[in-house]
C-alpha cells in the first residue's frame, strides 16, 4: 500500500476500475459506430460528446453542493454510479444518434453527480500532505479500467463476434459491479462537513481557487473530446482495431505514470505539475495536427497518455488545496462544472473546425490554448505556501 493512502481510497479505486471498464468498453467504439454504422457526420459526434460533457458539468455542481449540504458524500456517489450503470445498456436501445445523445446525457449526468462528491470523499479520507498520491493512485486504478475496457470491447467485437449494440448491453455488468463494491466497502469520509445548522455561515471559495479555474478554463476551451483523436486515427488510415489499441496505449501510459506524477505533484507543486502536463498536451496536439500516417500516430497516443497522467490527478489535488472541508464538494463541483461547460464548447467547436476547415484545425486550436495556459499557470501561483505541500507553492 502507498504510504499515507487509506483503504477508502483503494476501494474507491476498485469502484472506479469497474466503472471505467464499463465506460471504456463503449467509448472508443461509439464514434466509430456513429460514423460508420449510423452515418452521422463529425459535427454530430462533437455535439453528442459535447452535450454529454455539458450534462456532467451541470450535475457536478449539484452533486458537490448537495454532499456539502447533506453532510455526507457517499449517498450522492452511490446515486451517481447507479444512474450511469442503467444508462450503459440504454445505449443499445437507441435507433439513431439522437437516442444515443439521450443515453449519453444520462450516463454523464450520473458521472457529474458522483464526481465532485467522490473527490471530496477521497480528500476527506486522506491527510492533505498525501492528496497528490491519493488522487493519482485513484486515477491510476480508474485508468487501469480504461485499459481493460477497450480490450474487452475489442475482443467481444472481433473474437466473440458481438454487435455494437450487444457490447453496449454487456457494459452494464461491470457498471453494476462498481455500485455493489461501493455500497459494501466504501465508508463515509472522516472529514465530511457536519449537517447544515440553522444559522450556517457560508464559506466562500478562495481567490486562489478562482485564479486556478480561470487559467485552467483557457486550457479546457481547446480540450475537445478524445473522440476526435480516434477519428483522426481513422482519417490517417488506421483500422478500427488499431484505433481501439491506440486508445488502450494512451490509457496504459496514463495508468503507468499516474502515481509517479502524483508524487511529483506533492513534492514540487500541484499547479506546476499541471502546467507541465499542459505543455506536453500542446506538443502532442501539434503532432496530431500534422500527422498523416499511422506510424506517426502511435507515439502521439503514448505522449497523450503522459500529459493525462500529469494533469488529471494533480488538478483535483490543486482544487482540494484551494478549498476547505465545508466547501470542498462545492469547489470540486464548480471547477469540474466549469471545465465541463467549456468541454462542450470545445467539442462542438472542434466538430465545426473539422468539418468546415480541416481535420487538423481542432488540434492546432487545442495546442494554442494549452500552450497559453501552460505559460500563464506558473505565473498565477500564489506567493504563500499552501497546506499539504510542505510549504511549497502549488
Amino acid at each position: 500500500m502507498v504510504k499515507g493512502v487509506g483503504r477508502n481510497v483503494y476501494w474507491m479505486g476498485v469502484v472506479s476500475f469497474f466503472a471505467d471498464v464499463a465506460g471504456e468498453m463503449i467509448a472508443p467504439l461509439l464514434p466509430l459506430y456513429m460514423t460508420a454504422v449510423l452515418g452521422a457526420p463529425a459535427t454530430a459526434v462533437g455535439f453528442v460528446e459535447g452535450a454529454a460533457e455539458l450534462s456532467a458539468s451541470v450535475f457536478r455542481g449539484v452533486g458537490g453542493w448537495w454532499s456539502d449540504r447533506a453532510g455526507a458524500r457517499k449517498p450522492t456517489v452511490v446515486f451517481g454510479y447507479t444512474l450511469s450503470a442503467f444508462a450503459k445498456p440504454a445505449l443499445a436501445l437507441a435507433a439513431g444518434w439522437p437516442g444515443l445523445l439521450a443515453a449519453r446525457f444520462a450516463d454523464r449526468a450520473g458521472k457529474g453527480l458522483r464526481g465532485s462528491a467522490r473527490d471530496a470523499l477521497i480528500a476527506g479520507s486522506t491527510s492533505p500532505e498525501h492528496w497528490g498520491k491519493a488522487f493519482s493512485l485513484h486515477r491510476a486504478m480508474d485508468t487501469a479500467g480504461a485499459v481493460a475496457g477497450p480490450l474487452i470491447g475489442l475482443w467481444l467485437l472481433n473474437s466473440a463476434g458481438l454487435s455494437y449494440r450487444a457490447i453496449f448491453l454487456w457494459a452494464g455488468a461491470p457498471a453494476f459491479a462498481a455500485v455493489f463494491v461501493l455500497i459494501l466497502f466504501v465508508r463515509e469520509a472522516e472529514e465530511a462537513p457536519p449537517p447544515k445548522p440553522a444559522t450556517r455561515t457560508k464559506t466562500p471559495l478562495s481567490p486562489k481557487f478562482w485564479r486556478f479555474l480561470a487559467v485552467y478554463g483557457l486550457f479546457a476551451l481547446g480540450n475537445s473530446s478524445d473522440s476526435f483523436l480516434l477519428l483522426k486515427g481513422r482519417e490517417a488510415g488506421m483500422s478500427a482495431t488499431a484505433v481501439v489499441l491506440a486508445y488502450v496505449l494512451f490509457n496504459l501510459v496514463n495508468a503507468s505514470f499516474a502515481t509517479t506524477a502524483g508524487r511529483l505533484a506533492d513534492r514540487f507543486g500541484r499547479r506546476l505539475t499541471v502546467a507541465a502536463g499542459m505543455g506536453v498536451y500542446a506538443l502532442c496536439y501539434l503532432g496530431f495536427a500534422r500527422a498523416s500516417t499511422e506510424g506517426t500516430l502511435w507515439p502521439l497516443f503514448a505522449l497523450y497518455g503522459l500529459q493525462a497522467a500529469l494533469i488529471e490527478g494533480s488538478f483535483r489535488a490543486a482544487v482540494a488545496d484551494a478549498s476547505d472541508p465545508g466547501n470542498r464538494g462545492l469547489a470540486q463541483g464548480v471547477f469540474q462544472g466549469a471545465a465541463g461547460v467549456l468541454a462542450f464548447t470545445a467539442s462542438a467547436l472542434a466538430g465545426l473546425l473539422w468539418t468546415k476547415l480541416s481535420p487538423s484545425a481542432p488540434f492546432y486550436f487545442g495546442a494554442a490554448c494549452a500552450a497559453a495556459a501552460a505559460v500563464l499557470l506558473p505565473l498565477s501561483v500564489w506567493k504563500s505556501g499552501v497546506r499539504g505541500t510542505g510549504g511549497r507553492k502549488t
